[in-house]
Parts: structure tokens; sequence; C-alpha cells
């Protein structure tokens, strides 16, 4: 069962054009901007081989469950302030859990 219900194709759909252009989802994918986002769900903050993160960031060590994901991708800069991501966030309920659903399937 997906996060909060949501919908993983449209989870997908907003990770290709919501993050994509910084993220890439692939297993042993390349980071861009930002790190690659394969194995998310689980992993500690600022952890990503070979990725700059900002001192916040590594500092944060925190773990992204589903729900430390939700409060993030609310607000990036409220929840971890210093970090670089220069993204808004997603103010609707919808997106967020549909994008967590998605990000969920990004394992092993």
């Amino acid at each position: 069962m997906s996060y909060k219900g949501g919908d993983i194709k449209k989870g997908k759909k907003l990770a290709e054009t919501r993050a994509g252009q910084c993220h890439t989802f692939a297993k042993g994918g390349s980071n861009g901007v930002g790190p690659n986002l394969f194995g998310i769900v689980g992993r500690t903050s600022g952890t990503v081989p070979g990725f700059g993160y900002s001192k916040a960031n590594q500092d944060a060590a925190v773990t992204w469950t589903q729900e430390v994901l939700d409060e993030y991708i609310t607000n990036p800069k409220k929840f971890m302030p210093g970090n670089k991501m220069a993204f808004a966030g997603l103010k609707k309920e919808k997106d967020r859990a549909d994008l967590i659903a998605f990000l969920e399937t990004l394992t092993e």
C-alpha cells in the first residue's frame, strides 16, 4: 500500500516534471544538481556517494521515512535551513502523497 493512498503513476510524472531537471531516479544513476534518488526512502540524509551536500544536509542526519519526506517536500528550506535545494516545495498533500508513493518504488 502506498503512502496516504498516493498514485504511483501521478507521482512518477510529478517526479519527472518537478524534480527531474535536478535528480535522477534509476539505480546507479548519476548525481545531477541534486543527488540520485534511487533508494531514498529509508536512507540517511547527506549520504549519496559523490554528491556535494550542504553542511545542513550532512549534519541533519535524518532518515528519509515517508513522513519525514512529506514534511521536507512541503517546504525544504523551513525543514532544513541552509540546504542547497532550490525548490519551493509541494503544497498539495495529494501531490506529496503521489510523489512519495513513486519514491517508495525506487528500491531493489
